[in-house]
Formats: structure tokens, sequence, C-alpha cells
């Protein structure tokens, strides 16, 4: 008769490691999710995660195309007057990073490193007289590394109640 080499309980403990450095290999290989940005106007928010992150500096041709891609863009609605609430979580603005809001292409705020800007009674929908003003228009925040290249963007729309 021969000995086991591994008495039940040894066969138990070594079993119980293999399933915990098996789950730790699968929660090593998950992506971290990318911080979320939020646009409030009234009482409607939506938050989306990156449109476009790489992960490095996104070339023009990249941002270009990440202000044109907006199938999965959330949108708000927004009324005349109403105060519009611009958001991002700490990890945008941590180690010298920055964001700022564009409007239909046009940067509309300064870079900030502050995670939250308000922006009340804003006209997002004036035309200066030039026309009827458009349906909806396509609001991206972008993150800016130290020396203001894009690093991330975020889309969502903006429709006119």
């Amino acid at each position: 008769m021969t000995a086991p080499l591994f008495s039940g309980r040894g066969r138990r403990s070594v079993a119980a490691l293999g399933a915990v450095s098996a789950g730790l290999l699968l929660l090593s290989a998950c992506d971290k999710p990318t911080p979320l940005a939020t646009v409030t106007v009234g009482t409607s928010s939506v938050s989306a995660e990156a449109a476009c992150r790489d992960g490095k500096e996104l070339t023009a041709e990249k941002v270009q195309e990440c202000f044109t891609d907006l199938k999965d863009a959330k949108t708000v609605e927004y009324g005349r007057g109403d105060t519009l609430r611009l958001g991002v979580e700490p990890d945008v603005v941590e180690d010298g990073k920055k964001w700022q809001a564009v409007l239909d292409g046009q940067q509309i705020t300064e870079p900030s490193s502050n995670t939250y800007d308000s922006f009340p009674g804003a006209d997002l929908f004036l035309t200066g007289g030039q026309g009827e003003a458009p349906a909806s228009k396509k609001l991206n925040i972008v993150q800016v590394s130290a020396d203001g290249k894009p690093l991330a963007v975020w889309a969502f729309n903006i429709k006119l109640k």
C-alpha cells in the first residue's frame, strides 16, 4: 500500500490557492474603466466614459474624428437660459492634466484643473442674428496634458427644448 502524496486537507489547500491565483489573474486582465464626464442641465444629468482615449496623446486627426463621431453620445435637453453644469472625475485632472469644453468644434472654456464648472444662463444656441438656431449641438469635453496636448475626448449632444 502506498501513502498519498497530499492529505485531503493539503489537496483542498492547493485547490484553494489555485482558485485564488486564477481569480487574481483574471482581475489583472480587466481594463480599468475610463473616468466619467457629466453634463447636467436643470434636473437632467448624463454621464459618459471617454469616446476616445488611447492612453497617450491623441493626434489632431483622431480628435476631429472624436468630435464628429457621436453614435454613442449621450443627449441632454437644454432650454435657453438654463444653467449648464460640467463635471469630470478627479482622475481627469491628476498630475497637472486639465480639461476644457468644446461646442461644435469651438473651444468655449479655458483649460481647468477643477472637477466642476457651472455656466448659469448661458445661451448655447445663440446665433447672433445669423439665421435660425440648430436643433442640437455637439459638446465635447477634452482632457489635455500639462503641455496642452489632447489625451481623451468625451462626447455629448445638447438638444434644444
